[in-house]
């Protein structure tokens, strides 16, 4: 749907949330900054803050600040989550200076390796400050940015050691050709370091269009997919389509020469995902009832979780019947927010 949103209510749930952390527990992503512009961009902004009054107590204090981050040492600091706080800091200044899209192709590229780190919610989270400031440039946003953009350097998480597989023609058939992982921790890094084996998909993509066409193609297959796939863990199999999602919804914001490198680092987050939770069959889905878009979209705010409405946000952006499908998969697996 992707709806121009000039109610002002985004911009108060963000200043809400902006004095929060990007992390509760220690480890948990702050989700609540994703879902907010989700159902602004779709038309919702008038259920942002009855959401945002459930997910609340979910939320901790802005972290203490160590050191400022310079240009001269911003790579020692580059995935130290104690420098959450001084990462934002760092980005806040940033865009005080230069347009949010010179910056964004600044640390695109420096970033783009650590893509892995927060189990992807950085860069989930990036993806939809940009929709946002793409409908509209104010103070609110911009801060959004800056906070999204920390989170990711925080976070920052490089994945080596990947041994290529051959991959298959589509980016359906590449997801059904990862080979799952044998891990039994249930924390994403533990999981993380176990993905060894991965298939290659459209490796040899070096064209802008075509690397445009290739990550909706990914973003597609991957939605798609979670309506048999799901089950095999409801919450983190979300991210094999959000995370992509996030990248194709910055294409346009960034430099053509970065989309080529988008598209292989997404496909290799969605490719580990895919390896580090998928179940050991898939399952034959089939809805109770065929529903529109909007009353997709009402059924994940019924619901309430945070992952469901930022996946049915992504399904949304794909618009077909197997990704409404996949949406009402998710309302019907997941567990609600109380």
């Amino acid at each position: 749907m992707d709806t121009h949103d000039t109610s002002g209510q985004l911009e108060e749930a963000l200043e809400r949330l902006h004095a929060s952390g990007p992390e509760r527990l220690g480890r948990l992503s702050n989700h609540a900054p994703m879902v907010v512009e989700a159902l602004a961009a779709n038309g919702r902004s008038d259920a942002v803050h009855r959401w945002l009054d459930r997910y609340e107590s979910k939320l901790e204090e802005f972290p203490d600040r160590v050191a400022p981050v310079t240009e001269a040492d911003w790579r020692t600091a580059l995935g130290d989550v104690r420098r959450a706080a001084d990462w934002t800091d760092h980005f806040t200044r940033a865009l005080a200076e230069r347009p949010w899209r010179s910056v964004l192709a600044v640390w695109w590229p420096r970033l783009l390796p650590g893509l892995y780190g927060g189990s992807t919610h950085p860069v989930i989270r990036v993806g939809h400050a940009v929709r946002a400031l793409r409908h509209g440039e104010n103070a609110p946003r911009v801060t959004e940015l800056a906070h999204a953009l920390g989170y990711w350097a925080a976070r920052h998480q490089p994945v080596s050691g990947i041994t290529a597989l051959p991959g298959a023609p589509t980016a359906a058939r590449s997801l059904d050709a990862v080979p799952a992982v044998e891990e039994s921790d249930d924390e994403f890094p533990a999981r993380l370091a176990a993905v060894r084996r991965l298939p290659v998909w459209a490796g040899d993509v070096t064209d802008p269009d075509t690397a445009r066409e290739r990550l909706a193609e990914l973003v597609r297959a991957a939605t798609h997919r979670y309506a048999t796939h799901g089950h095999g863990e409801e919450t983190m199999l979300v991210h094999a389509a959000t995370a992509p999602n996030a990248v194709l919804r910055t294409l346009d914001s960034l430099p053509r020469e970065l989309w080529a490198p988008s598209l292989h680092a997404a496909w290799t987050a969605s490719a580990a995902v895919t390896a580090m939770y998928a179940p050991k069959e898939p399952v034959v889905y089939t809805p109770a009832a065929r529903l529109t878009a909007e009353e997709v979209l009402e059924r994940a705010l019924a619901h309430g979780d945070e992952h469901v409405v930022k996946f049915t946000d992504t399904a949304l952006d794909v618009g077909d019947e197997p990704a409404l499908t996949a949406a009402l998969r998710a309302v019907e697996i997941s567990r609600p927010l109380a």
